[in-house]
C-alpha cells in the first residue's frame, strides 16, 4: 500500500531530497537548484500554516508559467504598456496607446501588456497578437484577456499581482505609462521606488497623455511639489522619466536610450556599463569629471570584458566601469543620457541583453 505524502516522516522526506540534490551539481543549473530545494527542506520543517503553502506553490505555478512563455524571446526586446483597463476604443488615449504599440513593434521591439481591455487592449492590438504578451491577472470583475491576445500561447494567467509584475519588470527593456486608475498609479509609483533603488532598469520610462492632456503633469507637478521640495526624494529623481503628449517624443526617448547605452550589471563593486561603440578617451575623461559626485572612489574608466563576464552574450561589447555609490541613480540616468550624446553609433547591430 503506497503511503501517502502526508504520512511520510518528515526524516524520511529530507534523506530523499539530500540524495537528489547529490546528483544535482552534475546539471547546468545544479547549485540554483539545490538552493532551492533547501528551501522546501527547511520550511517542511517549520510550523506554518496550509495557507501558507498554498500561497508558495501558487506563486511557483505563477513563475514557472513565465519562465517558460518568456524563455524563447529572452533575445528580444520588450516594451510594456500600462495603464486604464476603462479607455474605450473611441478615446484619444486608447488610439495613441495603439499607434505607439504600433511603431516600437516595427523598431524590432515585441509588447507586453496586462492583457485586459482599455490601453492594455489597444496595445496588443497595435503590436498584433505575434509581437504581444498578455500578462493576465485573475479579478472577480473588469479583467478577462482581451480578444487580440486571448487564446494566444503568450497569454499568461497570474494569480497574484506580484508575480505578475515581477515578469512585466524583468523582461521589459522600455515602460509606457498612459493615464490610468489605482492600477496604473501602483504601476508608476512602483516602477519608479525600483528604479530609484537599483532594483531594476536602468530602462526608459515614458509617461503618455493624449495630445493636450494634463494629467501626467499634473501628477509630475505633485512629485515636485510635495517629494522633491521637501527633499523626500532627490532634485534628479525626476531624470528617471519623460513625460509628453506627443508619441514622436516617446519613440525618440526610446530609441536615443540605446543608442550608444546597451546594458549593465555590477561585477562586484563595480558597475560596469555596456556600451555599443566605444567612446574616446576625452569623452571618458569629460564623463569622470562631470560624474565625479556619484563615484566613491576612483574614475570612470574604459574597459573590455571582465573575466567574470567571459560567458556573456555581450563579451565584445566595449565597457565603462566606475565605482557608482548605488544612491544617486537620477544622476546615472544623466549619465547614460550623457554617453549616448558624446557617443557614435556603431553600424554594426549589438544582440540585445538576454533576459
Amino acid at each position: 500500500m503506497t503511503s501517502s505524502p502526508s504520512s511520510i516522516p518528515l526524516e524520511s522526506l529530507q534523506i530523499e531530497l539530500a540524495e537528489l540534490i547529490d546528483r544535482l551539481p552534475t546539471l547546468k543549473h545544479g547549485k540554483w537548484i539545490q538552493r532551492a530545494l533547501g528551501v522546501l527542506v527547511r520550511l517542511a520543517g517549520e510550523e506554518i500554516d496550509r495557507l501558507d503553502w498554498k500561497i508558495l506553490s501558487a506563486s511557483l505555478q505563477d513563475m514557472e508559467q513565465g519562465f517558460k512563455v518568456f524563455y524563447p524571446y529572452r533575445s528580444v526586446r520588450k516594451v510594456t504598456i500600462f495603464g486604464s483597463a476603462r479607455v474605450t476604443p473611441d478615446t484619444p488615449e486608447y488610439h495613441i496607446a495603439l499607434e505607439f504599440a504600433r511603431y516600437v513593434t516595427k523598431q524590432g521591439f515585441m509588447v507586453m501588456t496586462g492583457a485586459g481591455g482599455g490601453i492594455m487592449q489597444a496595445g496588443n492590438e497595435g503590436a498584433g497578437a505575434e509581437k504581444s504578451f498578455g500578462l493576465n491577472i485573475e479579478l472577480p470583475f473588469e479583467q478577462g484577456a482581451n480578444p487580440f491576445i486571448e487564446g494566444d500561447a503568450k497569454l499568461i494567467d497570474f494569480k497574484y499581482f506580484f508575480t505578475r509584475k515581477l515578469f512585466m519588470l524583468r523582461e521589459s527593456d522600455a515602460i509606457a505609462l498612459f493615464p490610468g486608475g489605482f492600477g496604473t498609479q501602483d504601476e508608476a509609483l512602483e516602477c519608479l521606488t525600483l528604479c530609484q533603488t537599483g532594483r531594476y532598469g536602468p530602462v526608459p520610462m515614458i509617461l503618455i497623455d493624449r495630445p493636450g492632456g494634463n494629467y501626467w503633469q499634473d501628477w509630475d507637478a505633485y512629485v515636485r511639489k510635495h517629494l522633491v521640495q521637501p527633499g523626500l526624494v532627490s532634485p534628479e529623481d525626476p531624470c528617471l522619466y519623460t513625460i509628453t503628449d506627443n508619441l514622436d517624443v516617446a519613440y525618440e526617448v526610446i530609441n536615443r536610450f540605446y543608442k550608444i547605452y546597451h546594458s549593465s550589471r555590477y561585477v562586484f563593486d563595480q558597475f560596469v556599463i555596456r556600451l555599443k561603440s566605444e567612446l574616446s578617451d576625452a569623452d571618458v575623461e569629460q564623463l569622470s569629471a562631470e560624474f565625479s559626485d556619484i563615484l566613491v572612489k576612483g574614475r570612470i574608466e574604459k574597459s573590455q570584458a571582465l573575466p567574470q563576464e567571459a560567458a556573456d552574450e555581450t563579451k565584445a561589447l566595449p565597457r565603462l566601469v566606475l565605482y557608482f555609490n548605488q544612491r544617486d541613480f537620477g544622476r546615472l540616468y544623466q549619465l547614460i543620457a550623457k554617453i549616448n550624446q558624446l557617443g557614435t553609433p556603431s553600424p554594426t547591430a549589438a544582440p540585445p541583453e538576454r533576459k
